[in-house]
């Protein structure tokens, strides 16, 4: 980030009206042209393997084979193309009543929480609004279209239907400066200091990205871990070269018997599950009671390159249950398993049935996480062989994969929030980002091991092996998910778009012992991290079950299931006190055999990855 004070850009805020001085605006566009000149020469030195290989995502073979069955039924193009042209003139007739002041009905009208066409003018003005309404129509015709062609695998009509709307997406006339209302407004009445503010904020972003865009979401400097999020109260109590073991400090009297080991994804770092106060599980969760470690995950380098997925289990998962039982004397835990921390934790459960050590866990919950990746949603666009080797080929070189390109293929999940909205807001209308905690820990990304995250994407996302009786080995010991008794709670969240709820439903398929699955209205993260305070949102509840007696099809279960107004964490901490094993003198970091190492969050954290 910028400012008047660097002698990179104006010192006005866009959307004064009070115009700019033209020598400070002259200084201004040179220091802009001379950073832009840099930054395409130090673009160009990085990435020219990137542009021998125009097509590292494969989606050019997707769509030649969608386009050679497209053409071989002409008479469907055809009809498409007259059904287009029908609904234009009827937009072009609708418009034209319009104008003369007739009352009319949209042809077509965004969905209810489409954002990009909030502005007043999308409605009141009739260019603007024939603009929406033809965008809305083209949309719908090439998406339709698309969606249509006969005789795609499944594979490639998944990867031909996702990136057609990444297409659409970034069409949308909000998009630009020139057909946006909101933009036209602030370049009008700043004299063009919102565009020249938002080339600054593109070039900052390309230069903090090294030559690649990193849009900036949030204002980062609004944030520290350990100041402002991240603050509760604890200490490192162990550990090893894959984790840090933070155990927090009690706030009751008493506590629960049985310690709460949380062990979130490495994909990302873990406080989202203690973000500010108010929202903070790990917070919550220790005022109801309970003793909480969870596991801070190293943010791996070079050095790690040969870490795998069976060492995230035998110095991630089992050396943290080791850790706690020296560290308050229990021999299990009530273990959480968030994302793909779940997955970990039910490759871990099977582990330690094999080898008749299940009581060390003796109840597992699992947030939105997958362990059958037969329907892994669109993930899944980005895992086929020609993506893995190029994706393995670069990881080998580097060691690890880097975080930002794994941010990266997250937010085209989401492009409309999560990419151009930021364009509008930072680009166009050359507005700071709004400090928000979420996005601050999103983009606070982690690099994942070249050997760990092959095995992962292969066995997992590509061949489902983890579902499969035997279909990986850890350690030497079979994987079998059916054999695992342990008394488990599944949450899910019904508007996940990385773990989808039907996805990860299929777990009650698996386990044999009692289940007892939730889903959370939302989101991957704002239907996990959805305090009871908030009073936002709602879960769907039915009767705990062995895993045998679900029905196969998620919907016949949610047809049943009971519909309740706000957080699940209460429905889930009433579930977790049947394996509490009765009540303790609330126990202090550094009370047991383990010493405190130091204060909470920890140094593992704090390392940045690009």
């Amino acid at each position: 980030m910028t400012d008047a004070s660097s002698g990179k850009g104006p010192s006005q805020e866009p959307g004064n009206g009070n115009g700019s001085d033209p020598m400070e605006l002259a200084r201004a566009m040179a220091g802009i042209a001379e950073q832009s000149q840099r930054l395409v020469a130090d673009f160009v030195a990085r990435n020219q393997e990137r542009l021998n290989d125009p097509d590292p995502l494969n989606v050019g073979r997707a769509f030649y084979e969608m386009t050679t069955r497209l053409m071989a039924d002409p008479q469907k193009l055809i009809q498409a193309q007259m059904s287009l042209w029908q609904d234009y003139m009827n937009l072009w007739q609708s418009t034209a009543r319009r104008m003369m002041g007739q009352e009319t009905e949209p042809v077509i009208a965004p969905a209810k929480d489409d954002r990009r066409f909030k502005d007043s003018a999308w409605q009141d003005n009739q260019l603007f609004d024939f603009i929406k309404q033809s965008y809305l129509l083209t949309a719908r015709w090439m998406r339709n279209t698309v969606d249509e062609v006969e005789g795609l695998d499944e594979k490639t009509a998944q990867k031909v239907d996702f990136y057609t709307r990444q297409f659409v997406d970034a069409m949308a006339p909000s998009n630009f400066a020139m057909t946006n209302p909101e933009v036209l407004r602030a370049t009008i009445e700043s004299r063009g200091e919102n565009l020249v503010k938002g080339l600054e904020h593109l070039l900052s972003d390309l230069e903090r990205g090294h030559g690649k865009l990193q849009i900036s979401m949030t204002n980062s400097e609004a944030f520290e871990v350990g100041k402002n999020i991240a603050v509760t109260p604890g200490k490192v109590v162990f550990q090893n070269d894959l984790l840090q073991l933070i155990q927090y400090s009690p706030t009751t009297a008493k506590v629960a018997k049985r310690p709460l080991l949380v062990i979130p994804p490495w994909i990302n770092k873990f406080y989202i599950l203690d973000l500010k106060p108010q929202n903070s599980f790990v917070k919550w969760a220790v005022e109801q009671g309970l003793t909480v470690f969870i596991v801070s995950w190293v943010n791996p380098d070079e050095k790690l390159a040969n870490k795998s997925f069976e060492d995230y289990m035998k110095e991630g998962t089992i050396a943290a249950l080791d850790a706690i039982e020296k560290a308050t004397g229990e021999k299990s835990a009530n273990v959480i398993g968030y994302c793909l921390g779940g997955t970990l934790l039910a490759s871990t459960l099977a582990y330690l049935t094999a080898k008749k050590q299940s009581h060390r866990v003796a109840s597992a919950t699992f947030f939105t996480a997958m362990v059958d990746f037969s329907e892994a949603g669109e993930l899944s666009v980005f895992i086929d062989e020609e993506q893995l080797d190029a994706l393995e080929a670069k990881m080998n070189e580097r060691g690890y994969l880097e975080g930002s390109e794994m941010a990266t293929t997250f937010n085209m999940l989401r492009a409309n929030d999560l990419i151009w909205s930021f364009v509008i807001n930072n680009y166009l209308l050359g507005k700071e980002p709004f400090p928000f905690d979420l996005l601050y820990w999103n983009s606070d990304s982690t690099r994942m091991p070249a050997a760990m995250h092959s095995f992962y994407l292969r066995n997992m996302y590509q061949k489902n092996l983890l579902s499969q009786p035997g279909g990986i080995s850890l350690a030497d010991v079979p994987i079998d998910l059916t054999t695992v008794k342990t008394p488990t709670f599944i949450l899910s969240t019904r508007e996940d778009h990385i773990a989808p709820w039907k996805s990860t439903y299929a777990a009650t398929q698996l386990y044999q012992g009692p289940v007892k699955f939730t889903l959370a209205a939302s989101g991957h993260i704002a239907g996990v991290v959805n305090p009871p305070t908030a009073q936002k949102y709602g879960h769907w509840v039915g009767k705990e079950k062995t895993g045998k007696d679900y029905p196969v099809d998620p919907e016949q279960w949610l047809a049943k299931a009971e519909n309740r107004p706000g957080s699940w964490w209460p429905e889930w901490r009433q579930w977790l006190k049947q394996y509490d094993d009765g009540e303790v003198d609330a126990r202090k970091p550094g009370d047991g055999k383990l010493k405190v190492i130091e204060d909470a969050p920890g140094s593992y954290v704090l390392v940045k990855a690009q």
